[in-house]
C-alpha cells in the first residue's frame, strides 16, 4: 500500500504474529490446505505449519515466496515487515528499560488522517490525541511510512524502489506537539529502507532543547506531515489499529478533474475483507472531490483500507482495470483455479459451507461494485475469489441477486452475439455468441433440485458464471479468428446489450 502508520505495539499486539494471521487468511482465500500450500511453495508441510501457528519465525525468502504464490497484493509483504518491526520493538523492550515502551496503557482518543493530492504529489497530515493511562511518562512515539506503487506486482514494485528509493528529502517530514502545531517535535530515524521508513517522534524540541513528555493521566495532540510523489505512492491508503482507539477518521482530497472513484475495505482478526460498515461520504468543493469516513471504537488489529482509481487520467496513467480487480481479491487469468471444475456442494449437508461461500461472494461483489459501475448487471463465481466450490451469484440490472449452487445448463434455444467482460481479465472485452434462452438445473440450500429459465441479458450473465464453475472462460466460446479487444476500444462500441422485440 501506501502509507500505513503505526504506534508502539501494546502488550496484546506484541503477542499477535501478524504474518501468521495474514498467511492463514490468504491460504483460506485461495482454498488451499497446509499440505497444498507447502507443495506450491516448495517447503515442507511441518515448516509451513510452524510458521502459520507462530512457533517458527518466517524468513524474508519464505515471505516473498508466499506473497508471489498466493498473489496477496502486497499484504503478506507488508505483514512480514510489520512482524519484523514488532519483534524488534518487543525484543528491545525486554532488555532495555525505556519509558517510551510503556505504550501498553497508551490510548488513542482520536486518530485523524487527511490525504490530499495535487496530481503530482500526495501530502499526508496525521493528527492523534494520545492519552497516557499508564504509570510512566512517554517520551517518544513510533510511526511508519511504507509505500507500494504496484501492490499487485511485487517484482515491479521492488524494481521501482531499488532504482528510485523513497528518500528523506522527498518525505520532508515535520512533526508538532500540542493543538495548532504549538511545539515542533524532534524525530530520529529508526528504520530506513527503500520503500519503508520508521521514525521515532521525540517529545522534545528540535535540536535537543526542552522536553515535554506525556505524563500519566495526561493527554496531548501530536501531528505530523509528509509528502510522497505519485511515482512512489500506490492508489490506496491504510489505517491499522495497533492501540486502543476511540475514534478513527480519514479524509481524501482529490482534484475533480481526475474523476476519482473511491471504495473501502476492512479486515480484522475475526473477519476477512469486507466493505466498510458505513458508507464513505463524498462532496464536491471548489473543483475538488472530498471523501470522508470515520468509525468509533474500532477493534484492535483491524485494518481499514481506502482504494481509488482516477478515471479522468490518460489511459497510460490509470491503474489497469485488471490490477484494480486483483487488488479487490479477484483471481486473474493464468490462475489455475479458473481452469478447474469446481467441487459441487452436498446439500443440505454442506449448507453452512454454502452460506459462507455466498457471504464471501456478496462481500466481493460489494467491493467490486464500489470500484466500477455495472449497467448490465454483474456476476461472480466462487473460483474467482479463490474458492473452488460450485457457487455463483448474479446481480441483475434492477438490483436483485440470484444465487446458484451446482448449476448446469440443460437446455438452450436461440443465439446472439454480444460483447462481454470478465472480472478476471477486465482489461479486455470479447464478442461472444450465447443462447438467448437457457434452462439451468441447480440446487437450493435445502437440497432441492430446481430448473430455472433465463432469457436474453440475464441468460448471458448466468451462462458466463456457470462457465466459471466448469473451468471455462468466455474466450473459449469466441468464434475462430475473433480476438478480444481492449477496454479502450470497447468504449467506442456502446455499452448496452440489445435484443429485438418478439
Amino acid at each position: 500500500m501506501t502509507p500505513a502508520d503505526t504506534s508502539p505495539a501494546d502488550d496484546a499486539a506484541a503477542q499477535v504474529n501478524v504474518f501468521a494471521l495474514e498467511l492463514r487468511r490468504w491460504r483460506d482465500v485461495r482454498g488451499l490446505s497446509r499440505r497444498a500450500l507447502a507443495a506450491k511453495l516448495g517447503y515442507s508441510r511441518p515448516y509451513v505449519s510452524k510458521i502459520e501457528s507462530g512457533t517458527e519465525k518466517p524468513s524474508r525468502e519464505f515471505a516473498a515466496c508466499a506473497e508471489s504464490t498466493l498473489q496477496a497484493g502486497g499484504a503478506l509483504r507488508a505483514a512480514f515487515a510489520e512482524f519484523n518491526a514488532t519483534r524488534t520493538t518487543t525484543t528491545r523492550t525486554a532488555t532495555i528499560a525505556d519509558p517510551a515502551d510503556t505504550a501498553g496503557s497508551l490510548v488513542v482518543d482520536h486518530d485523524d488522517a487527511s490525504l490530499s493530492f495535487d496530481g503530482h504529489t500526495y501530502r499526508l497530515r496525521q493528527r492523534r490525541r494520545l492519552i497516557n493511562g499508564g504509570a510512566e511518562p512517554i517520551t517518544r512515539y513510533l510511526i511508519r511510512i511504507s509505500v507500494d506503487r504496484y501492490p499487485g506486482d511485487p517484482e515491479q514494485s521492488n524494481q521501482l524502489y531499488q532504482e528510485h528509493p523513497l528518500t528523506w528529502d522527498e518525505i520532508d517530514l515535520h512533526a508538532w506537539h500540542g493543538e495548532h502545531r504549538a511545539e515542533p517535535m524532534a524525530w530520529t530515524a529508526h528504520h530506513d529502507r527503500d520503500a519503508f521508513k520508521e521514525v521515532w517522534l521525540e517529545f522534545s524540541e528540535l535540536g535537543g532543547g526542552r522536553h515535554f513528555p506525556l505524563y500519566p493521566g495526561h493527554a496531548c495532540w501530536i501531528e505530523y506531515e509528509y509528502t510522497v510523489s505519485a511515482t512512489h505512492w500506490g492508489n490506496w491508503f491504510q489505517r491499522a489499529v495497533r492501540l486502543p482507539t476511540n475514534r478513527l477518521s480519514v479524509r481524501l482530497d482529490f482534484p475533480a478533474a481526475l474523476e476519482p472513484s473511491v471504495w473501502g475495505l476492512q479486515t480484522s482478526m475475526a473477519a476477512e475483507g469486507q466493505p466498510f460498515p458505513t458508507p464513505i461520504t463524498h462532496h464536491a468543493e471548489q473543483e475538488r472531490h472530498i471523501y470522508a469516513w470515520s468509525t468509533d471504537d474500532p477493534p484492535l488489529h483491524a485494518r481499514y483500507r481506502l482504494e481509488w482509481d482516477f478515471r479522468g487520467r490518460n489511459d497510460d496513467e490509470r491503474t489497469p482495470p485488471s490490477k484494480v480487480m486483483a487488488g479487490l481479491g479477484i483471481a486473474q487469468e493464468g490462475d489455475e483455479i479458473l481452469r478447474q471444475i469446481a467441487r459441487p456442494f452436498d446439500l443440505p449437508t454442506e449448507a453452512e459451507d454454502a452460506r459462507r461461500v455466498v457471504a464471501e461472494l456478496n462481500s466481493a461483489a460489494e467491493r467490486v461494485a464500489q470500484a466500477h459501475v455495472f449497467g448490465k448487471g454483474m456476476g461472480i463465481a466462487a473460483p474467482q475469489i479463490g474458492i473452488s466450490r460450485a457457487a455463483a451469484i448474479v446481480r441483475t440490472p434492477t438490483g436483485d441477486t440470484i444465487t446458484l449452487f451446482n448449476p448446469r445448463i440443460v437446455e438452450t434455444s436461440g443465439e446472439d452475439e454480444q460483447y462481454e467482460g470478465c472480472l478476471s481479465f477486465f482489461d479486455l472485452r470479447g464478442r461472444v455468441p450465447r443462447p438467448l434462452t437457457i434452462h439451468v438445473e441447480h440446487t437450493d440450500i435445502n437440497g432441492t433440485t430446481r430448473i430455472t429459465v433465463f432469457d436474453h441479458g440475464l441468460a448471458r450473465l448466468v451462462a458466463h458464471e456457470v462457465d466459471h464453475l466448469h473451468g471455462q472462460l468466455y474466450l473459449d466460446h469466441m468464434k475462430p479468428g475473433v480476438e478480444p479487444i481492449s477496454v479502450e476500444q470497447y468504449r467506442g462500441t456502446g455499452t448496452n446489450w440489445t435484443y429485438s422485440r418478439e
